[in-house]
């Protein structure tokens, strides 16, 4: 079904030579090793589908309207709904195709961060097994190779993958060095760095990397203890913004229509009375707008609060992403059921 549609030939036409070199290394990143070009060119079908779906659905007949509200437009006949329709089309696949490669490529960039973090969390026991071996005779080259083990995961592919350049009589420190350059990782920069300082100045490298495998554990611990210090403050703004938000635009709402019971009752008394200077009324006070604003701004605070308690946390964006939806469903949740008890609380006040 893929060849019948020539996804694979729709892939390669929307990618750009020049760029096809920097995706493939950033594809490499995300352990991508082949170029997706099938998966671009259903990417592509998809949005082509979506945009003709909407036009069929909704933009055509808005297009029809305009032409004929507009005395310009008219003039022009179908030559006016075509060139419209060839322009909203055009605009809404390009709107469409740039969404997806942005969500894509947000994807891909979590990815590369999972990646890159779990390397760093393997790499003190992956250079203390390297160190190990070098004390027992081995060679540098050969100790790379034996200390990968199946838990590295992916720090052992990597390195596996520098092993082999090695072998084939790639230069040791030129593999490493693209090795650091790969990943955005200042500690396993640094520590290669390190490496091939001490292996051309024709140092004991095992107690470098005995210094070095130190040196990460205590960072490792100092990060663990930072982020414990930090639940205090984690607590505080989850508390704030999943239970108490939602109660206060709760408890607005329903004090809102209250108010709004209490000055109706008294527009009609003094309308039956007719004594009074002055008359009351609501206005055009909607309380259904103020839900509409309370649930909007609830989920605005719910996301960029899961993006601060992230920093706080984690010390990046990307490390804490896993509690954007727990902020936003929890907050609506219990809005929805302050809403529900309150509610039937004030029913009865007016």
């Amino acid at each position: 079904m893929a060849k019948l549609f020539f996804t694979e030939e729709f892939g390669k036409a929307f990618v750009p030579a020049r760029v096809l070199p920097h995706l493939r290394k950033y594809l490499l990143r995300a352990g991508i090793s082949q170029t997706p070009y099938r998966f671009f060119g259903v990417l592509f079908y998809l949005c082509l589908g979506i945009t003709i779906g909407l036009y069929l659905a909704f933009i055509n007949a808005w297009l029809q309207q305009a032409i004929q509200d507009i005395a310009f437009l008219s003039s022009f006949g179908q030559l006016s709904l075509l060139l419209l329709s060839f322009l909203a089309v055009f605009g809404l696949l390009l709107f469409l195709s740039t969404l997806i490669i942005l969500l894509v490529y947000f994807y891909l960039d979590i990815l590369i961060f999972r990646r890159t973090k779990e390397m760093e969390e393997n790499l003190p026991d992956y250079l203390q097994i390297v160190g190990s071996n070098l004390r027992g005779g081995l060679t540098f080259e050969a100790a790379l190779w034996a200390a990968i083990k199946p838990r590295f995961q992916i720090l052992g592919d990597e390195m596996a993958e520098v092993a082999k350049k090695v072998m084939t009589g790639y230069p040791v420190n030129r593999a490493l060095s693209e090795l650091s350059e790969k990943y955005d990782s200042p500690m396993l920069r640094r520590s290669i760095d390190l490496i091939i300082s001490e292996m051309e100045s024709g140092g004991n490298i095992a107690d470098l990397l005995e210094r070095i495998v130190d040196h990460l554990k205590e960072t490792r611990t100092l990060k663990k203890e930072m982020s414990a210090a930090a639940v205090s403050y984690v607590m505080f703004i989850s508390v704030i913004v999943i239970v108490i938000s939602p109660l206060l635009f709760s408890l607005a709402y329903n004090l809102l229509v209250v108010i709004l019971g209490f000055i109706e009752n008294l527009s009609s008394a003094t309308q039956r009375v007719n004594t009074l200077p002055f008359s009351l009324s609501t206005g055009s006070v909607n309380p259904d707008d103020f839900r509409i604003f309370a649930i909007s701004t609830i989920c605005v605070i719910s996301f960029f609060a899961s993006l601060i308690v992230s920093i706080v946390e984690k010390g990046s964006i990307k490390g804490g992403l896993k509690y954007i939806p727990l902020f936003f469903f929890g907050s609506l949740g219990f809005y929805f059921f302050f809403m529900k008890v309150l509610t039937s609380l004030f029913s009865g006040i007016v």
